[in-house]
């Protein structure tokens, strides 16, 4: 019997073109097993959704919530009185918009969506590491290996891009979890992320240099019969599935991700409006621009990455560098959802592993350390009350103290406002059912428009 690895070595190592199309005849000729269910096609959720689709925006490090969305007078008095090494705020803090939301100068181009942003002053994760606190933010466990948030989401709503992946990572972090953050762990692998980069093409190896279309149809038709002839004889198998949809979804791909990426189809005023004419903004106006075009294209689950938010020292001079780089990108990426009417059903998450604390982490070098305790993500679209302010930490805005959001309740709401209700989204492994939100989540229906 021809097994699983015979066939998958002998595509890759190369059997001559004229043997391979001899085998395709014979097996052309033969009763086709039957098709496999893609299990990318859409889904129904549980409940009526607000959101259709999520963009993560995730910055590495853990941004300065005091900085940015909590403001604090009374931790700008206390640096004043020289209180406890307390370090007051690095920017000035402004009411913005019709709602008057606080925000500071870091985000002047941000600021003018202030009536479209749901600010979250409540967030807490149980731990101030780095690898543990974004691996629990991405899979909600700091300790075991488990599916990612946006793996859930594909596994349980589908996808409706037919010739994309249901999720997509954009420049992920290598390091502090890294595949692991968008992995798809016991779920079937089609439910992992793929990774794009915003340099070299998007996706690695994608283009056959070797073949032409046709020959290349012809080779996948043939893998595709062989492995289904496997999985006849394993019925239900995941891994041999996950394979029969990553080949079909990456022959579709060569033709699909060179014109979804090809930024240069997008006119002069849009490019300008995510900054991609501008070095400091490039990187991130490239990734929120793909977004937009990944989200067109109806991509469930976008994640894009900032790095460099660890500021230990010089905080104030960090912050204006990481936040003028995704400042005008972000506020470019509001604004065209909302005049293509997108905004409404796309979920916009943004925020990082944890924030900062309110003293001198080295007064030496004006920065400040880990805050697990007490810290912002604001979110936007997708049916989260706009121009609002949730939650609140203490005084010195190290802990918070009311609207208390966990990371499981922060996945139980991203999940609801989907459609999907966390504590029914579950799947056997290993004898028992296991969910995003494990056995804890609340949703935080008072964000909720």
């Amino acid at each position: 019997m021809t097994t699983r690895r015979s066939i998958l070595q002998s595509t890759s190592a190369g059997f001559g073109w004229l043997a391979f199309n001899a085998l395709h005849q014979q097996w052309a000729s033969a009763a086709a097993p039957p098709k496999t269910i893609n299990p990318l096609a859409p889904k129904a959720p549980h409940f009526a959704a607000k959101a259709k689709r999520v963009i993560f925006m995730f910055m590495q490090g853990g941004p300065s919530h005091l900085d940015t969305f909590d403001y604090k007078p009374e931790l700008v008095k206390a640096q004043e009185a020289k209180a406890a090494k307390y370090m007051g705020t690095a920017f000035d803090f402004k009411p913005r918009g019709k709602s008057g939301l606080m925000i500071s100068d870091a985000f002047p181009e941000l600021s003018k969506h202030a009536d479209d942003l749901c600010i979250l002053n409540g967030m807490q994760t149980r731990t101030n590491a780095h690898q543990m606190a974004t691996v629990a933010l991405h899979i909600g466990s700091e300790t075991f290996v488990r599916p990612s948030m946006g793996a859930w989401v594909v596994y349980g709503l589908g996808s409706e891009a037919e010739d994309l992946p249901g999720f997509v990572t954009i420049n992920p972090v290598a390091d502090t979890g890294g595949a692991m953050n968008y992995g798809s762990a016991f779920l079937p692998a089609s439910f992992q992320g793929t990774r794009l980069s915003t340099t070299g093409g998007g996706v690695p190896d994608l283009s056959n240099g070797r073949l032409s279309d046709a020959q290349q149809r012809m080779q996948i038709e043939f893998i595709q019969k062989a492995n289904r002839r496997l999985l006849a004889g394993d019925p239900g198998n995941p891994e041999l599935e996950g394979i029969i949809q990553s080949y079909e979804l990456a022959y579709k791909m060569q033709t699909s991700v060179p014109d979804v990426l090809d930024l240069d189809k997008e006119p002069a005023h849009i490019r300008e409006l995510y900054g991609l004419d501008n070095g400091d903004t490039e990187r991130f106006g490239t990734q929120c621009l793909m977004a937009r075009r990944l989200a067109e294209k109806g991509v469930r689950f976008i994640q894009l990455t900032s790095t460099g938010w660890d500021h230990h020292q010089q905080l104030r001079e960090g912050i204006t560098r990481q936040a003028g780089s995704i400042d005008k990108p972000i506020a470019g990426l509001i604004a065209d959802l909302k005049q293509r009417d997108m905004l409404k059903d796309t979920l916009i998450l943004w925020g990082g592993e944890f924030g900062r604390g309110s003293s001198y982490d080295n007064e030496l070098y004006n920065g400040r350390g880990h805050n697990g305790r007490g810290y912002t993500m604001w979110m936007a679209g997708g049916g989260v009350k706009g121009g609002f302010a949730y939650g609140s930490t203490n005084e010195m805005g190290d802990t918070a103290e009311t609207g208390i959001i966990t990371t499981h309740d922060l996945h139980a709401t991203v999940l609801h406002l989907l459609g999907i209700n966390h504590e029914r989204l579950t799947y056997r492994y290993s004898g028992r059912n296991f969910r995003l939100t494990d056995v804890h989540g609340e949703v935080a229906k008072d964000i909720i428009a």
